[in-house]
């Protein structure tokens, strides 16, 4: 009986001990005493938590500080060396990196260019580690202190086993990616649907801060959605809600990477403009399909407000099925070629169903390219910090 209470004693104190940190992070600096108020515990014990959290280095007294009249009070801060992660994001054509310290800054970023469908998983995964060992080494960061790994993939993802089920952009199949990395650094890694954490992303630090509800919508070499509620994000029985690039349009449409016909991707994606364009014009990639959009030729302007319709038909979908406060358009299309947002705006005027005109705002994303680095970064940090639990999600 004895040891029980005791057991019960010490995940009460732990317990105690994660709240004041949390409400370190989301308030800093703070003083003890702000503290105290907030959780109406005794002043000796907050004087005890907040000792123990210094000596293990993830607080700081910061240097004297006014509270008002009076005396000055010490503050506490976050210790922003005291551990790190590092964020990676896969794409078709490039992965990017990014480090992520304690106090859930970026404080390096680069990105390197990479075809995945020219090679294997194995060298995706040892491209990414000699990439992460010289991010390291480059921002003479003590290798204990990097306590995780978090990777954005794009499809299907078991999350819980480290295992990539099926990606169509990488062309990978039951990969156990995680895995691969882990046994290469000795990181810990976790990895995830790169739209879900970008959704992430936006709800802690983005667009999204202060939402209830809000779905994303990812347009670029893909298509993809996701939706977070709440501060959870919502992933389905199999952690794939949201494909919703290949949701059918029409069965005997265009044909898809997955093998089937009529997906939505292949209407309103990058290569879907490209394509569409060639039947009039040799262009080589997206930009000259918007360039000459902008110099007013008209079958590029057809196109430019082809795929904004569809857009608009997307995002009435999502609202019709989710009803969310906002909608996030991301992805390299919405964010290097702006204009389409407007358009995007004006064809929803005609699409959205009247019960849902004027109740979401739909927003471009405000991270940009960050995103999904941040987002697994702090994947990363929820999952293998050593005081776990004290992420921000509510």
């Amino acid at each position: 009986m004895k040891k029980i209470v005791k057991q019960d004693q010490d995940v009460i104190k732990q317990h105690n001990k994660l709240m004041i940190l949390d409400i370190i992070k989301k308030q800093r600096p703070i003083s003890r005493a702000e503290i105290t108020k907030i959780t109406r515990m005794s002043a000796t014990s907050i004087g005890r938590f907040v000792s123990e959290l210094c000596e293990e280095g993830v607080i700081r007294e910061t240097e004297l500080t006014s509270s008002g009249v009076g005396r000055k009070a010490i503050m506490l801060d976050i210790e922003p060396g005291a551990i790190y992660t590092i964020g990676v994001d896969i794409e078709k054509k490039r992965i990017s990196f990014g480090m992520m310290d304690f106090s859930e800054t970026i404080i390096a970023h680069h990105r390197v260019e990479h075809k995945a469908l020219a090679g294997t998983p194995e060298e995706t995964a040892a491209l990414i580690c000699q990439e992460i060992r010289g991010m390291i080494e480059q921002q003479g960061v003590p290798a204990e202190k990097v306590i995780g790994v978090g990777i954005g993939v794009p499809g299907v993802i078991n999350y819980e086993r480290g295992v990539v089920e099926l990606s169509s952009t990488l062309g990978w199949k039951d990969v156990a990616f995680a895995g691969l990395i882990e046994k290469e650094l000795g990181i810990k890694t976790v990895i995830d649907n790169d739209l879900k954490v970008k959704i992430l992303a936006e709800y802690l630090y983005g667009s999204a801060k202060g939402s209830n509800k809000t779905a994303l919508i990812g347009i670029g070499t893909g298509i993809g959605s996701s939706l977070i509620i709440n501060g959870e994000v919502f992933r389905g029985g199999s952690n794939s809600a949201g494909e919703l690039g290949h949701t059918t349009l029409d069965p005997n449409g265009n044909l898809c990477e997955c093998g089937k016909r009529g997906c939505l991707q292949t209407y309103i994606d990058e290569n879907a403009l490209i394509l569409e364009a060639r039947r009039v014009k040799e262009v080589a990639d997206v930009r000259e399909v918007f360039a000459a959009a902008r110099d007013g030729e008209r079958w590029a302007k057809e196109i430019v407000s082809r795929t904004a319709l569809y857009i608009g038909i997307t995002i009435n979908n999502i609202v019709c099925m989710y009803n969310p406060d906002t909608v996030i358009l991301s992805g390299d299309l919405v964010e290097n070629y702006r204009e389409i947002v407007e358009l995007v705006e004006e064809h929803s005027d005609q699409v959205i169903w009247e019960p849902f005109r004027g109740k979401f705002r739909v927003i471009p994303s405000e991270l940009r390219g960050t995103a999904i680095v941040m987002g697994v970064g702090a994947l990363a940090m929820q999952h293998f910090a050593p005081l776990a639990g004290t992420w921000s999600e509510d």
